[in-house]
């Protein structure tokens, strides 16, 4: 089996010596060095985590295989909170259709089958140094490569299937950036990234049709209401409106305002 092959139900099935040496023979085949191991309790059971550190800079292993992706807005229903708040934005002209329902279905990616190779992904999103067009051979010089939006949404969710990579609620009160006190957006993420953390940070990938994990602080400035900034976070959101303005005409683009999470192959 090749390192790519691990699937995410394999993977849950090693015990800690089997994940510390697989760990150690995949970061060396891309010339990487563990750094840390971890087990952390997710969906019902253990979950290694895996960090490694190459060139200076912290990847994390996302396990792959065949997987379940995207929200099944049918089997989900809006607390009366979220659904008040959105009223609110409705009322100001601020939604993508009539109800709330009909709002995500223009945002979220729809239920699917996918099957993923296993990577490792950088811990930490990094500006844009170039034109989104230009990033693939900007990253391809250090070995890397833009993650697929398929690879974004599996990385961030880790399996979960709700509307958040830590449930379907959110505390629409308190802000959807800066340090906060909600620790699920503040802390990393089932794999030990740091993702959809922020509704100012927003992240590219190789779709064009899609940024992840925030609008640039959009929603906030523009006064769009408390629940949308936050929905800047779900896992599945692909804010097309955003990645038709970051994939516009380059001298009309605020490119310099977005970023990307490096993808580290496997063989």
């Amino acid at each position: 089996m090749s390192f790519a092959d691990l699937t995410l139900d394999r993977w849950r099935s090693f015990d800690l010596a089997d994940a510390l040496r697989f760990a150690r023979e995949a970061a060396g085949s891309v010339g990487g060095r563990v750094s840390l191991v971890d087990t952390t309790e997710h969906l019902g059971g253990p979950l290694h985590r895996v960090r490694v550190e190459r060139d200076g800079q912290e990847f994390a292993l996302i396990p792959g295989g065949t997987l379940r992706l995207g929200f099944d807005l049918d089997t989900w229903e809006p607390t009366p909170e979220q659904t008040a708040d959105f009223e609110e934005s409705l009322a100001e002209e601020y939604a993508y259709g009539p109800d709330l329902k009909a709002h995500l279905a223009e945002l979220l990616s729809p239920p699917r089958t996918v099957t993923l190779a296993t990577v490792f992904t950088a811990v930490a999103n990094e500006p844009l140094t170039e034109p989104p067009a230009a990033m693939p051979a900007v990253l391809a010089g250090r070995g890397l490569r833009m993650p697929g939006a398929d690879e974004w949404e599996h990385a961030c969710g880790a399996g979960a299937r709700t509307l958040f990579r830590w449930g379907d609620t959110c505390p629409i009160a308190e802000p959807s950036y800066g340090a906060g006190t909600f620790a699920p957006r503040c802390e990393p993420n089932a794999f030990g990234l740091r993702i959809a953390y922020d509704s100012y940070t927003a992240e590219i990938g190789g779709d064009p049709g899609a940024v992840h994990g925030g609008d640039g602080g959009e929603s906030v400035c523009g006064g769009y209401g408390d629940l949308w900034a936050w929905l800047t976070l779900a896992t599945a959101n692909r804010n097309p409106a955003m990645a038709e303005l970051v994939y516009g005409p380059e001298d009309g683009s605020p490119w310099e305002a977005f970023s990307v999470r490096p993808v580290l192959s496997l063989r």
